[in-house]
C-alpha cells in the first residue's frame, strides 16, 4: 500500500499586507498558520509575491519579521528542514522579481534533497537555510527576471518566476513561483478578448514553460503564483450592461474618463461605472460573492493551456480585488473581481496525488481560498491541501517521474 505524504501548497500575492502590518500583517500569519495546523502537512510550499510591498526598502524590517514569525511559529516548531529564498535586492531593477518561496519540512520527513541548478545534482535538504537580499549566486534555485521586450510599453516590472527541485523518496517534482502582468487600464482590457494584457500574459506564459522543457517533460511540475488572469473583460461588460445605455463623461481634452451605464427603463440607475481604475457594479457583492458557476463562463485565460495543465475545479470567489481592511470580505470597486491567484500541475504532477477518500474523513483534495471572512489584503490566498505517493508500492513504480 502506497505510504502517502500530506503537502500544503499555498499561492499569496502579499504585497499590500506590508502597508497595514499592525492588522492585515498579523491577521494574515494568524490565519495562514491556522491552515497549516488543520491541513498537518509534511511538506509546506509558500510562494509569495510582491515580498515587501510597494516600498521595498521600507519595508525589509518587516519582512524580517514576517520570516521570523513563521521560523519561531508552534504550528512550524517541528518543521527543521527550511530552505527560504527571498529576492530582495531592490537596488538591481534588472533582477529584482520581490518574489518569496518558502519551504517548510517536517522532521518525521527523512532524506529529502533539493536540486543545485549550478551542479546539477540533488543535495540534502537538511537543516535551515534563509536566503535573502541578492539571491543570484545561490544555486538551489532558478530565478529569472521576465525580459523586457515581454513587458507593456517596455517598463521595467518586478514579474517574473522563481523555481526550485525536490525529491522526497522515489518522487521528483519543481515547484514554480510565478507572477504574471497585470491589467493596467479596464478601457484597454474591454477592447477585445484576449485583451492587450491578457496577449502579454499568454506570451510570458509560454515563454516560461517552454524553458522547462514541456512538451519532453521529465519532472512533474506544480506552479503556482499570481498569474493576474482576468475574466473576458469585454465579454462580461456587455453580460451586465445588456439592458443598460452607455453615457460617455468626456475631460476638458474630450478624453473619455468614465462610461456610466444606465438602465433603460430607468435612467436615475446606474448599472455599471467603468473607469480606468474604476469597476463599480450595482449590487456588486451579490453578483461576484458566491456567483463561482456563471463567473466561470468568463474565465478564458487558463482554457489555453488546459492541454499542459491542469486545475482541480474552483468551488470560491475570485481572490482578486479584495478591500485592504480588517474585514476582508467586500471587493474593492476598481477591477472586475477575477481569480488571479491559481495552483496549477502537469499531468505527470496529478499522477502523483492520491485522490482515494482518506480514512479521517477528509476529502483527499482540498482547493480553496484562506482567509475568506478575513483581512488578508487585495489578494486572498489560494491553499491547495493533497497528498503525494512519494512512497508507493512496487504495482504503482510506473507513476513516478524524476530527473
Amino acid at each position: 500500500m502506497d505510504e502517502l505524504v500530506s503537502f500544503l501548497l499555498v499561492s499569496a500575492n502579499v504585497g499590500s499586507i506590508f502597508e497595514d502590518p499592525e492588522n492585515l500583517l498579523k491577521t494574515w500569519l494568524k490565519e495562514f498558520l491556522l491552515v497549516v495546523k488543520r491541513s498537518d502537512p509534511k511538506f509546506l510550499a509558500l510562494h509569495c509575491q510582491e515580498v515587501g510591498g510597494k516600498n521595498s526598502k521600507d519595508a525589509m524590517k518587516l519582512v524580517e519579521e514576517f520570516v521570523r514569525a513563521l521560523m519561531t511559529s508552534e504550528e512550524l516548531h517541528h518543521f527543521g528542514q527550511i530552505r527560504l529564498f527571498l529576492d530582495e535586492d531592490y537596488t538591481n531593477p534588472a533582477k529584482y522579481t520581490a518574489l518569496g518561496n518558502l519551504y517548510f519540512v517536517h522532521n518525521s520527513l527523512k532524506d529529502v534533497q533539493i536540486w543545485d541548478f549550478n551542479e546539477n545534482k540533488f543535495k540534502s535538504a537538511a537543516g535551515k537555510e534563509v536566503h535573502n537580499g541578492n539571491i543570484e549566486n545561490v544555486g538551489t534555485k532558478e530565478k529569472v527576471k521576465f525580459p523586457l521586450i515581454l513587458f507593456p510599453e517596455s517598463k521595467f516590472s518586478r514579474k517574473g518566476f522563481m523555481r526550485t527541485r525536490w525529491r522526497i523518496g522515489c518522487a521528483a517534482f519543481d515547484l514554480v513561483n510565478i507572477h504574471l502582468f497585470h491589467d493596467a487600464c479596464n478601457f484597454t482590457a474591454m477592447e477585445k478578448y484576449p485583451s492587450r494584457y491578457s496577449e502579454i500574459r499568454q506570451t510570458a506564459l509560454v515563454y516560461t514553460l517552454q524553458r522547462f522543457n514541456l512538451g519532453n517533460e521529465k519532472v512533474p511540475l506544480f506552479i503556482f503564483g499570481d498569474f493576474n488572469f482576468r475574466l473576458d473583460t469585454k465579454g462580461i461588460i456587455q453580460k451586465l450592461t445588456k439592458k443598460a445605455v452607455p453615457v460617455y463623461v468626456k475631460s476638458a481634452k474630450n478624453e473619455v474618463e468614465k462610461i456610466v451605464y444606465k438602465d433603460k427603463s430607468n435612467e436615475d440607475k446606474v448599472v455599471l461605472t467603468l473607469g480606468k481604475k474604476q469597476f463599480e457594479l450595482d449590487e456588486h457583492e451579490a453578483t461576484f460573492l458566491g456567483k463561482e458557476k456563471w463567473l466561470q463562463e468568463f474565465d478564458k485565460e487558463p482554457k489555453i493551456f488546459e492541454k499542459d495543465l491542469f486545475e482541480f475545479e474552483i468551488s470560491f470567489p475570485p481572490s482578486y480585488p479584495f478591500e485592504e481592511d480588517a474585514s476582508g470580505t467586500s471587493y474593492m470597486r476598481t477591477r472586475c473581481p477575477s481569480w488571479c491567484d491559481r495552483i496549477f500541475l502537469t499531468r505527470s504532477a496529478l499522477s502523483l496525488i492520491n485522490m482515494t477518500p482518506l480514512d479521517n474523513g477528509k476529502p483527499p483534495v482540498v482547493y480553496q481560498l484562506v482567509g475568506e471572512g478575513m483581512g488578508m489584503g487585495d489578494h486572498k490566498p489560494v491553499m491547495l491541501s493533497c497528498s503525494l505517493r512519494c512512497f508507493p508500492s512496487k504495482n504503482n513504480s510506473n507513476q513516478l517521474h524524476g530527473p
